[in-house]
């Protein structure tokens, strides 16, 4: 058995999340508790009774998904004494989500990814006005064909480009407002099945985000960072690396850059892992594991019933 644990990235969040890890573990509660202490916001609150709109900003979402994810994570190392480094081949994580494997690894501490997190939000936030630009998924084109319908998008005035290789069929676009509602509107054209806009509010992973990429650059150098102590694999690398000086400069590089999640899950075929555990929030990465390695075993640990499941299986 080879394990490795994914953390989940921006559109797993639901008001709830949390909550009963919060009222059966202790060690949940302090986590969520630090995060509440760190950013002087009471975003427990918010995460289990919302209201949903305002969960689902993105200063918001980010650091609250990290925090259930470490919530996670402690509850499997003080509750049930299983530390991830000694079951972990390797830890990944989609978009913010990576900011938690880091966490996770050792990186940085619970208390700088919050900041980390909040400070992500603000910046791709304020990075380009609202409603200029947005984010849409593809589905039914590869990622190697989707270029002709991003060349068919964009033009001099209007930006596009392929920022999420989630999964063989699953591709997702994001720049300017015209130009995916472009994209959109000739999708099918291109062999899409559908192309469905995402409710997010700035076009992530794009050049549009250049703003954000300068201001997380500055801030990325300020905060105390470790050698990972269990392998993380890059967003925009699709390949492991240890050394905080290099995980910082790709984390950098990951705010304009695509996320390689389908290369990131074929490397993982091809280390031979065989286990894949979601902690946190959804089953969104679960979902895509599975439609596409049937061969690797992967569930979604979320609730204290899922952690007790894991903690059998480790």
């Amino acid at each position: 058995m080879k394990n490795a644990f994914v953390f989940p990235g921006q559109g797993s969040q639901f008001v709830g999340m949390g909550k009963d890890l919060a009222e059966n573990f202790a060690s949940a509660r302090e986590v969520f508790q630090e995060v509440d202490n760190t950013l002087n916001q009471n975003l427990y609150e918010l995460m289990i009774n919302g209201p949903e709109q305002e969960l689902t900003l993105t200063a918001n979402t980010q650091p609250a998904l990290m925090a259930v994810s470490m919530a996670v994570v402690r509850v499997l190392e003080k509750e049930f004494g299983i530390a991830l480094k000694d079951k972990a081949a390797f830890v990944a994580g989609h978009s913010l989500g990576e900011y938690s494997a880091a966490c996770a690894a050792g990186v940085f501490s619970l208390a700088d990814t919050a900041r980390l997190l909040r400070a992500r939000g603000d910046a791709m936030q304020k990075a380009v006005p609202f409603g200029v630009g947005g984010m849409a998924a593809v589905i039914g084109v590869s990622f190697k064909d989707i270029n002709a319908l991003v060349e068919a998008c964009r033009d001099e005035k209007s930006v596009c480009v392929a920022a999420n290789d989630n999964s063989d069929g699953q591709v997702v676009l994001s720049g300017h407002m015209a130009a995916i509602d472009k994209a959109v509107e000739i999708a099918p054209e291109f062999g899409a099945k559908r192309c469905v806009k995402l409710p997010v509010s700035a076009p992530f992973h794009s050049p549009l985000m250049q703003p954000a990429a300068e201001i997380m650059a500055r801030v990325l150098m300020e905060v105390d960072a470790h050698p990972a102590e269990i392998p993380l694999i890059s967003n925009v690398l699709a390949t492991p690396v240890t050394d905080e000086k290099e995980i910082i400069k790709r984390l950098v590089e990951q705010v304009t850059g695509s996320v390689r999640w389908r290369e990131t899950m074929n490397y993982l075929n091809d280390q031979s892992v065989t286990d894949v555990y979601e902690l946190g929030a959804g089953k969104v990465l679960s979902g895509l594991i599975r439609r596409s390695f049937k061969e690797i075993h992967t569930a979604s640990v979320c609730t204290p019933a899922d952690i007790e499941e894991l903690a059998k299986n480790l």
